[in-house]
C-alpha cells in the first residue's frame, strides 16, 4: 500500500489473508444472520457451518455492514498516514454495500472515492489488487480508481450451481427467474452482466454443466495473459479438478487462485457451487 493512497474493499473480495497482508488491503466484513446470531463474515462463521445449516433448510439471511463500521474503517486507514482513500466494493445491484459507504466517506476524514464494481467474489478482488498495485507504485486516487475500472471491465465471471432454489429464496437471481419452474430440473449455468446475475445456460446433468464451464472460461482466457479464479462451496474436490484442467488448457494464465467462498455468497448458492473468474491483465 502507498503512504498516501489506501485500498478499501469488502469481505466478499475472498482474497487470501496474506495477499491483503502484503499488498496493504482492508476488508470491511457483511454480516451472515444465521437464526438470531448475527455473525461477521470471515471471522465469526466457517463455510462448513454455513453449509450445513443450507442442508438442515436454517433460515440464512445477509446484511451489508453499517455507515459507522465503513466510517471507523476510513479513520482507521487515516489514522495510518493514508490521504486518500479507493474503497471498492460488490456489485450495488447485489447488496447495499456500497450505499453503506458512500454515507460513511461523506464523514471520512480525508477523501474517498467509493466504487461500484459490479463484480463480487475474486472478480472483486481482482479489482482491489490492481488498485493496490497501482498506489504501490505511486499512483493516485483517480489513477487507483481507472485501474480497478479497467480490471472490471475486463472481468468474467460464471457460476455452476446444484440449484437455483437457494437464490430464489434470497432474492438475488434477478432476470434468472425465466429460468425458473422448469428450469429447476436442470443444471443451471450463470453469469454475472450488469452487476446482477443473469443466466446463461441449461444443462441436463452436473457432468455435462461443469465441462460447459470449463469450455466457456477457456474460450473466454483465449491466449491471452489472465488470472483466473476458480470458487466453490463444499465441492473442494470438484474445484481441484476443474482448476486443473482449467490450469492445462489457458495457455496465456499468469495466477490461478483456489478457495471456498465465503458464508455470504454461499448463503444465496448453496452447497456445491462452482464459480470460475477470468480477468485479464
Amino acid at each position: 500500500m502507498s503512504r498516501h493512497v489506501a485500498i478499501v474493499t469488502d469481505s466478499t473480495a475472498y482474497l487470501p489473508t496474506r495477499t491483503m497482508e502484503r499488498h496493504g488491503i482492508t476488508a470491511v466484513p457483511l454480516t451472515v444472520v444465521l437464526g438470531d446470531r448475527a455473525l461477521e463474515e470471515g471471522t465469526e462463521i466457517s463455510t462448513r457451518a454455513l453449509a450445513q445449516a443450507l442442508q438442515k433448510r436454517r433460515p440464512v439471511t445477509t446484511s451489508r455492514p453499517s455507515p459507522a463500521l465503513f466510517e471507523k474503517t476510513y479513520r482507521k486507514v487515516a489514522e495510518s498516514g493514508a490521504t486518500g482513500i479507493v474503497s471498492l466494493h460488490l456489485s450495488a445491484e447485489l447488496s447495499g454495500t456500497y450505499d453503506a459507504a458512500v454515507v460513511a466517506a461523506r464523514q471520512a476524514p480525508v477523501p474517498v472515492r467509493v466504487v461500484d464494481t459490479g463484480m463480487i467474489a475474486m472478480a472483486l478482488g481482482f479489482c482491489a489488487l490492481a488498485a493496490a498495485q497501482t498506489a504501490e507504485s505511486g499512483g493516485t486516487v483517480d489513477e487507483a480508481v481507472t485501474a480497478a475500472e479497467k480490471r472490471a471491465a475486463g472481468t468474467s465471471a460464471y457460476f455452476y450451481v446444484d440449484t437455483l432454489d437457494y437464490l430464489r429464496r434470497g432474492g438475488r437471481i434477478g432476470a434468472a427467474q425465466a429460468l425458473l419452474g422448469s428450469a429447476l430440473a436442470v443444471k443451471p449455468l450463470l453469469q454475472l452482466a450488469d452487476g446482477r446475475i443473469q443466466p446463461l445456460e441449461k444443462v441436463r446433468t452436473a457432468s455435462k454443466a461443469i465441462a460447459r464451464l470449463e469450455e466457456i472460461a477457456a474460450e473466454r482466457a483465449g491466449s491471452a495473459l489472465v488470472d483466473v479464479a476458480v470458487h466453490h462451496l463444499a465441492a473442494s474436490d470438484r474445484a481441484s479438478a476443474l482448476a486443473d484442467r482449467l490450469r492445462a488448457r489457458v495457455s496465456g494464465l499468469a495466477d490461478l487462485h483456489v478457495s471456498e467462498v465465503g458464508a455470504v455468497i454461499g448463503a444465496h448458492t448453496g452447497p456445491g457451487l462452482l464459480g470460475v473468474v477470468v480477468s485479464p491483465q
